[in-house]
Order: structure tokens, then C-alpha cells, then sequence
């Protein structure tokens, strides 16, 4: 009954609530909409979502959105880091099903906003921690920053509605599960092998081009990775089933060659 009663003081314009009795870090409201709309395929390492009924729940989408919005920058300036990671990325993955409301089920892909006036990843259609902000503003100038959290696992974290993206994961993020869930939804992603896959014929590991446009971010040490042949090694057991491919893949070995990324709306079959 209260998380009814907060949703519509939300709705009706109420921000000064959530800042006076604190942000909700559990992100109950999201966690309730990922489980009713996300749907996990291809043996749970995959994950479609369903638009349709999100539209159905749009006025709880908007709800947790404000809840977003509310939070300033000097109460933002006093989380942990873990905190921080997961309100940053929890706000990607909401606002970005924003945006695909506005126009679903009237488009394919997200790509067709736009690549200049609509463009969703750099159109500023929504504000954060007090200022007007766009999802490229939250990925590449916050998260992915130098020295702010120095997790190449930010690319399992965001999603970006598209079939050939990481799954978007049916639990929000939470500062106290953090760590566990991204190592989690890196292991899916590694593990789906329309995404990342070693081909025994050609002795070359095939995986998905975020690892072609954001290498650099695997080749800094963080996280362990210094490279993506140190990824594929980490994850042998999932790319490949043989053990003498497994072990190609461990000595770094096998070449490398980048998937065509599928921009397919990621929407429910």
C-alpha cells in the first residue's frame, strides 16, 4: 500500500518526497518491472523484453524515472561507489525503455530515432542528478569515465534494446549484489553462442563487436583483462566445449574476428 501511494505522489509531481525520505537503493520499483517484463531465453543467457506490457505499466515506469530524477547531485556525491554504479546503470536501462516507449511499437530498432535529431544516445530527453542528460552522458562520460570505476563489465551492465546487446538482466542492480551480478551477466554473455562463440573449423574465437568498438577498455587491467585474448581465455569453458579448443583458448592461440552486431529491437516474440 505505501509503494502505491509513493508512485502516485510521484506521478502527480512530488520529487521533494523521495529526497526527504531518502532514495529507495533497493530500486524495489524497477526490480518489480524487470520481473514482470523481462523475459530470459536461450538457456537464461539471453533476454527479450516485452514493450507491449510495459506500456501497460508505463505509469510505474514514469514513477521510478522521477525517482530518478529527484536524487541531486550532492546527495549522489555522498554514496559508495557500488551505489553509485547501480543507479547509473539502472537509469541507462530505464530511460533507454523510455525512450522506446515513445514511439513502440512504431519501430524496428532503436536506430530508428535517428543518428541526429531524436539520435537516443546523445538527444538529452531526460535530466539527472540536476541537469539535462542523455544516455551517452550516463555510458560514456560517467560510467566508462578514467578513474571513476574502471569496470570494463559496464558493457554487460547497460543495454541498449538491441538483439546483439548483453542481456538486459531480470533484477536491477544493487549496491550489496553489485560485483556478483556483473560477473553473472558477463558469464551469460560469454556463454551465448550467438554472441560469442569459438569456431573449431577456422581456430578463431567469433565474439561480439563491443569488444571491436571498446577494446581499449579491456586492455587497461582492470578487472583482471589486459586484453581480449585475456577474455576469451577467462571464458573458454563458455565460448567452447572441446577441451583442446578450451586450452587453444586459454594460451591465447585462436585469432579474432568481431560479429555483425544485430540492432534488432530486443522486443518479446
Amino acid at each position: 500500500m505505501l509503494k502505491r501511494m509513493l508512485a502516485v505522489l510521484l506521478l502527480a509531481g512530488a520529487p521533494a518526497l523521495v529526497a526527504a525520505q531518502g532514495f529507495d537503493h533497493s530500486h524495489a520499483a524497477w526490480e518489480t518491472l524487470l520481473g514482470k517484463h523481462v523475459r530470459t531465453i536461450s538457456n537464461d543467457n539471453a533476454s527479450q523484453v516485452d514493450y507491449k506490457g510495459l506500456v501497460q505499466d508505463h505509469n510505474a515506469l514514469q514513477a521510478y524515472l522521477k525517482s530518478l530524477s529527484a536524487v541531486s547531485a550532492e546527495d549522489y556525491a555522498g554514496w559508495s561507489k557500488a551505489q553509485k554504479f547501480a543507479f547509473l546503470a539502472n537509469a541507462y536501462n530505464a530511460f533507454t525503455i523510455e525512450k522506446i516507449l515513445t514511439r513502440y511499437p512504431n519501430l524496428k530498432s532503436i536506430r530508428d530515432f535517428g543518428n541526429y535529431i531524436g539520435n537516443p544516445w546523445k538527444d538529452k530527453f531526460f535530466t539527472l542528478l540536476g541537469r539535462a542528460q542523455n544516455l551517452d552522458g550516463i555510458e560514456h562520460e560517467t560510467l566508462r569515465a578514467p578513474g571513476t570505476f574502471d569496470d570494463p563489465r559496464v558493457h554487460v551492465a547497460v543495454n541498449c534494446a538491441s538483439i546483439s546487446c548483453p542481456m538486459l538482466g531480470p533484477h536491477a542492480f544493487t549496491a550489496e549484489k553489485l560485483d556478483a551480478q556483473l560477473d553473472d551477466l558477463f558469464k551469460r554473455f560469454m556463454s551465448d553462442r550467438s554472441r560469442n562463440r569459438y569456431n573449431a573449423k577456422t581456430h578463431a574465437v567469433e565474439i561480439s563487436r563491443i569488444f571491436d568498438w571498446y577494446g581499449k577498455d579491456f586492455a587497461q587491467g582492470m578487472k583482471g583483462f589486459a586484453s581480449v585474448a585475456d577474455v576469451a581465455a577467462r571464458y573458454a569453458d563458455q565460448l567452447a566445449d572441446a577441451p583442446d579448443d578450451r586450452t587453444v583458448l586459454r594460451e591465447k592461440r585462436a585469432s579474432i574476428t568481431f560479429l555483425e552486431y544485430d540492432w534488432s529491437l530486443n522486443d518479446v516474440k
